[in-house]
């Protein structure tokens, strides 16, 4: 019997896919539930495996765009499993052959020759020193042999190669990437984006990490990481700001009366953005151990559309990466989105002192249309104040018991 595997749906509203890379050859043995290939959407990157045990027939090549429900590949499943793959002797001899042959030539000694082009020794070593390649300079002495005088009298030429690599090379953009610079671009040519700064002096959260992350982790077998604070700080900032939490939906402001956090991970097919959901009833705990779950699956490819549909406002980290500052932008359809900076240690006054602090610097990007200048600075401005006194603002004045200790 012959199947035909078509592609499922990973999705609402998807109508096609792109065959990333086939995980398999045309004519190989599959294992049933066997990952045969990685298709590409326009929201994530999934794997498509085998729904029976057979030999398979590719019908798709790698890159070919397919609508849900079109055939990629046929399975026989009458098709026994070979036993394995034993080369046959006499191929072995025949590839043996010719080498032995070859052995039995004799090798012609080379001929010392002054070759056309070929520089002397110390035209080559000066010729070197100017980085100038033998082939362009012309040769004045036997047989068109580059003498000292030559290279001496060789100018580089600008813009003219001189033996380094100048290859190039062209692939094709997935579907996922292609997706991601769309919305990027709508984005931007959308909405009225604007971005406001900030900096954060992290020096109370250095603090409680140093004293509790150890008993933390042991105790939850997550890290007390910088995310959970700044989930717990935008969630505040959000219920104190409401529009910040809305989108526009044609000539209506949609709002919402929950938080659902995206979070930008860094991905083997690209930028991914898991939803963390209901954000306000989680606590540092259950904080962490979403944030990691949600970057693992994302990392390892087996993030779900779902787990990346829906967010009501999104946090991005370019600090992992060594970023001082940014205009993040907005994740549409949202109207915000908060940018996590490095921290660095700078000098900053306190209490008309100098002194040295941990500071990070925040941007918030928003849309105009929606958010005004004064919710927009008033949000940023109760983000910093909740990481700058975190046992107040996000503890309710109980370290341990917000930490679950």
């Amino acid at each position: 019997m012959v199947l035909e595997m078509k592609v499922p749906s990973p999705g609402e509203s998807i109508t096609e896919v792109e065959i990333a890379e086939w995980l398999v050859q045309d004519g190989d043995y599959v294992e049933k539930d066997q990952a045969i290939a990685e298709v590409d959407s326009d929201k994530a990157t999934l794997e498509l495996p085998a729904e029976e045990s057979g030999i398979i027939t590719l019908k798709a090549e790698e890159g070919d765009a397919v609508g849900v429900g079109e055939v990629v590949c046929l399975i026989d499943t009458s098709a026994a499993k070979p036993a394995g793959d034993v080369a046959p002797v006499a191929k072995e001899e025949s590839k043996e052959e010719p080498a032995k042959a070859e052995a039995s030539k004799p090798v012609e000694a080379k001929k010392e020759t002054y070759a056309s082009g070929t520089p002397s020794p110390a035209a080559k070593k000066i010729l070197d020193e100017k980085g100038i390649d033998s082939a362009v300079v012309s040769g004045s002495g036997r047989d068109g042999r580059i003498t000292k005088e030559d290279a001496v009298k060789a100018v580089p030429s600008m813009g003219s190669p001189t033996g380094g690599s100048r290859g190039e090379s062209r692939s094709k953009l997935s579907m996922l990437r292609r997706k991601v610079a769309e919305r990027l671009v709508a984005a931007k040519n959308e909405t009225a984006m604007l971005t406001t700064f900030n900096e954060v002096d992290m020096s109370p959260i250095f603090a409680l990490r140093k004293e509790y992350k150890e008993t933390f982790k042991e105790k939850h077998g997550v890290s007390l990481g910088f995310m959970s604070f700044f989930t717990k700080a935008v969630v505040r900032a959000l219920e104190l700001y409401p529009a910040v939490n809305s989108m526009i939906d044609g000539k209506e402001m949609l709002s919402y009366d929950f938080c659902d956090i995206s979070i930008a991970v860094s991905g083997p097919k690209g930028l991914m953005v898991p939803v963390i959901r209901n954000a306000e009833n989680l606590t540092f705990r259950g904080v962490e151990a979403e944030v990691k779950r949600l970057a693992i699956r994302a990392r390892e490819g087996e993030i779900t559309v779902d787990e990346m549909t829906g967010g009501t406002f999104t946090i991005t980290n370019g600090g992992v990466f060594g970023s001082m500052l940014s205009t993040p932008i907005i994740n549409p359809p949202q109207s915000a989105i908060l940018g996590m900076h490095n921290i660095v240690e700078r000098p900053i006054a306190k209490d008309g002192q100098v002194v040295i602090a941990p500071i990070m610097y925040v941007a918030l990007s928003y849309d105009h249309r929606i958010i005004d200048g004064k919710e927009s600075v008033g949000f940023l401005v109760a983000v910093k104040e909740a990481l700058e006194s975190p046992e107040k603002l996000l503890m309710e004045g109980n370290v341990k018991k917000a930490l679950e200790l």
